[in-house]
């Protein structure tokens, strides 16, 4: 979750970057930089790794009287935290500065391009790429800088949001949104126009917005704002009206903080990936963790912990750990670990998980392996709390705030984590060939891509939200590394929309659950195209049987399950181990559009509150 600010108009830009960069800090960074543009057609960059009071600093000294330019907080995915990987980045003569969120999912095929047709590169970073794919086209076509921009969006794979200024148009900015990357949002004024990846940048300024969307492109000017789609046509969009107080700014287009969150998830997912892996060799390189290889070889087992959502986690990160690492790992839900009198010794990892770093069971959870001198790592989603004070280590998940009581990012930002930790033991211990490791980095670096496909549309939640959100029982089913799922899906709905539902193992279902079954009784299968999908489908025939309606989760490539479930919600094809990050995303939206249509409070249900700080 890099911070991207951009102006054009009439004042100053240094001061207006500064300050947006400022209001960026809370997502987290390790270097800084911006770019101010003249009138001269030239431009100055200014990078420091550290902090932005750093950058300002610096800037404090100069003369950087530019009434245009761009700015950004870098935290590093390809390369190392350092001034030559920071933000923004230029192409072979200095014409050109970009910043960018996202990863460039086919940089190396790129970056190898570039280099043979002569380009010299001066970074680690994928985003470098940009800026010389851009030189390129205005060299060789020769095009203008617009075209230009245009005839490299087409060429990047990946959810990725660019902003790029050129001396040639020293007034103008042009920004990219490809997939469902981290917003980007437009702010209109008299004479002046600003770019931003988070809304509350804009609230000093003006409540005249305009949201980038999937796949478009802006041609930014102090006088216009022009939108096209990849294959140059023009959009018309009407700016939108907000509130300037803090909590309509926050929340931007959506109805509720639930769904911004549940949309914000490809831009938080690459947040968790940045600075853990490296996709010039497909590794994961865990900065944040500073247990010894050794320390991690004498490992005997691992048990995670944690309540609610966070269970869920740590039971789909027990089945990941022992199939990539080989460790035995266990789970158990942090509330009845210390009454079972567990056997604690040195050679045992605890992993507790805890998205607030103050929830009351895991705490006390903890404090029993602290007694007896376990080590301790725990997953948190913000810095200093009483978790890291207990734990050994701590892996910030970094999901970024989440308002809303029900887990979204959390949750899929804490799988993430974890998969990270389990790729990462795994190839310490040997269990895990570099050939498996590398093709695994490689898929969830396209994760974002992935969960982004899934949130372009929501229409279809919509409607079985319309048919089913009278029904006062759902149940849930799942297998292998998807009961879980079913487990937390389940959690979702009885959350906010205040429906009963349980969630089973599939497999169960004819040891009790079936006899529940019968025409008002939806039951929500998740089925991808995976090792369990057979035994899945005989489960769902028996539901059937019984009189259930199916709403399957099935995988894009299934041409059977539309023939036997009642209504399918597809997701992308993957392997196996991570379909669970991608079908939390149908299960959010499926409980969020039914507990709307129900008119439930979804961002404050009934009862439940954030952080439960009491046993």
């Amino acid at each position: 979750m890099c911070g991207i600010i951009g102006y054009t108009g009439n004042q100053q830009a240094l001061p207006i970057l500064m300050q947006g960069l400022n209001n960026l800090e809370y997502r987290g960074y390790d270097s800084a930089g911006l770019s101010i543009f003249y009138k001269d057609n030239t431009h100055e960059t200014i990078r420091t790794q550290g902090k932005v009071v750093s950058l300002n600093r610096i800037t404090h000294t100069l003369n950087l009287k530019g009434t245009a330019g761009i700015g950004h907080t870098r935290w590093a995915t390809h390369g190392d935290p350092s001034i030559e990987n920071a933000h923004p980045h230029t192409d072979s003569v200095g014409n050109l500065s970009v910043v960018h969120n996202g990863i460039v999912e086919n940089h190396t095929e790129l970056r190898n391009e570039l280099i043979n047709s002569g380009h010299k590169f001066k970074s680690d970073t994928d985003t470098e790429t940009i800026p010389h794919l851009i030189e390129s086209y205005m060299n060789t076509s020769p095009i203008g800088f617009e075209e230009a921009v245009i005839k490299s969006a087409n060429r990047i794979k990946g959810a990725n949001a660019i902003v790029i200024m050129s001396n040639d148009q020293p007034d103008t900015i042009m920004a990219v949104k490809l997939g469902n990357a981290g917003g980007l949002v437009i702010g209109i004024g008299d004479g002046e126009v600003w770019i931003s990846s988070d809304m509350m940048t804009m609230a000093p300024h003006t409540n005249r917005i305009v949201h980038m969307e999937s796949n478009e492109i802006a041609k930014l000017t102090p006088d216009s704002v022009v939108l096209k789609t990849l294959k140059g046509i023009t959009i018309t969009k009407t700016p939108i009206l907000v509130a300037n107080d803090p909590v309509s700014a926050a929340k931007g287009k959506f109805r509720h903080f639930m769904l911004k969150e549940i949309h914000e998830q490809p831009e938080s997912l690459i947040s968790t990936l940045r600075g853990r892996i490296t996709l010039k060799k497909n590794a994961v390189k865990f900065r944040d963790l500073s247990m010894s290889i050794d320390n991690i070889k004498n490992i005997d087992k691992i048990t995670l912990t944690g309540m609610g959502t966070s269970l869920h986690a740590a039971m789909i990160a027990r089945l990941w750990i022992e199939k990539i690492s080989g460790i035995p790992s266990e789970w158990d839900n942090s509330s009845e670990f210390r009454y079972r009198s567990p056997k604690i010794n040195k050679n045992n990892l605890f992993i507790s998980i805890s998205q607030s770093g103050e929830t009351a069971d895991t705490l006390a959870a903890m404090e029993e392996i602290s007694k007896n001198n376990g080590n301790q790592i725990t997953l948190c989603n913000y810095p200093n709390t009483q978790s890291s004070r207990i734990a050994n280590e701590t892996l910030q998940i970094r999901a970024g705030l989440e308002i809303g009581v029900a887990a979204s990012k959390t949750f899929t930002c804490s799988l993430l984590t974890l998969y990270l930790l389990a790729i990462h033991i795994g190839s310490i211990t040997g269990n895990l060939s570099e050939t498996e490791a590398s093709q695994m980095i490689s898929e969830i670096s396209r994760l974002p891509e992935l969960i982004g496909k899934i949130l372009q549309s929501t229409t279809h939640y919509e409607k079985l939200a319309d048919k089913f959100h009278n029904k006062s029982d759902f149940l849930f089913l799942g297998r292998g590394i998807n009961y879980p799922m079913a487990l937390e899906g389940a959690l979702k709905l009885k959350e906010i929309s205040y429906i009963h539902a349980e969630g089973y193992p599939a497999g169960e279902m004819k040891h009790g659950p079936i006899s529940l079954i019968d025409e008002n009784m939806p039951i929500v299968a998740i089925v991808p195209k995976d090792s369990m999908y057979d035994k899945m489908i005989n489960n769902i025939n028996e539901a059937k049987s019984r009189g259930g309606t199916i709403i399957a989760i099935a995988s894009d490539n299934d041409t059977e399950i539309g023939s036997i479930a009642d209504h399918t919600i597809y997701i992308p094809q993957c392997s196996e181990l991570i379909t669970p990050i991608i079908a939390a995303i149908p299960l959010q939206l499926l409980a969020y559009h039914i507990a709307v249509r129900r008119g439930c409070d979804v961002d404050q249900p009934r009862n439940l509150a954030k952080s439960v700080t009491v046993e």
